[in-house]
């Protein structure tokens, strides 16, 4: 197996999926035996719009009504459901689907546009470089193993604004761990934060 070519009679790529349960009884994490997303990249797509330049994405809302949104991150799918159905019969049919996409090595996403970093380019403040690196570092990876992701939004006058994806959207017990677990921690390690909020999508 020296060279990966990508023939049209090649072999298609071996794809093993297994499922993983989260906090969010609506949400279930389909990851894959390789990485799909580099660089700790995340892609969330909260409705069937959003999904337009993610084939994968697209297919699995115009495939299944039930899908409620997609994200990507890593190695794995996150995929959160209306209550319409149940994960026991739908989680074979989403399984099936993004193995035989990833099968096929057909894309994930196409061409992106370079995504404007505005907020990036100003100057940060000691205070918003110390909560970066405490998301980063204590909370983030905690948060992807739920299947999940938690971005910087923004900082001002104490309250901390983050952006929670994947399974972490609309679960019922993402605002207790946001009180309780991430506003008390940043509370500790920074103590000019009053609160952390949520910013819906």
């Amino acid at each position: 197996m020296g060279t990966a070519s990508k023939e049209k009679n090649a072999a298609p790529r071996t794809v093993t999926i297994y499922t993983e349960s989260n906090p969010n009884p609506n949400s279930m994490k389909f990851v894959a035996n390789y990485m799909l997303v580099e660089n700790g990249d995340s892609y969330d797509f909260p409705n069937k719009k959003a999904a337009a330049k993610a084939p994968l994405a697209l297919k699995l809302f115009e495939s299944f009504g039930f899908v409620d949104r997609v994200f990507y991150m890593n190695n794995f799918v996150t995929v959160t459901k209306t209550d319409a159905v149940d994960w026991q019969e739908a989680r074979i049919l989403v399984s099936q689907l993004i193995k035989e996409h990833l099968e096929k090595e057909e894309p994930l996403l196409v061409e992106e546009e370079a995504v404007a970093e505005t907020a990036e380019t100003e100057e940060e403040n000691e205070v918003v470089t110390q909560i970066k690196s405490v998301l980063d570092e204590y909370i983030k990876p905690a948060v992807e193993m739920d299947g999940g992701a938690i971005t910087f939004d923004s900082y001002e006058e104490g309250v901390v604004r983050v952006l929670l994806q994947g399974s972490c959207s609309g679960c019922p017990s993402s605002t207790i761990t946001l009180k309780a677990g991430i506003e008390s921690l940043l509370q500790r390690a920074i103590p000019e934060i009053k609160a952390v909020e949520a910013v819906e999508v």
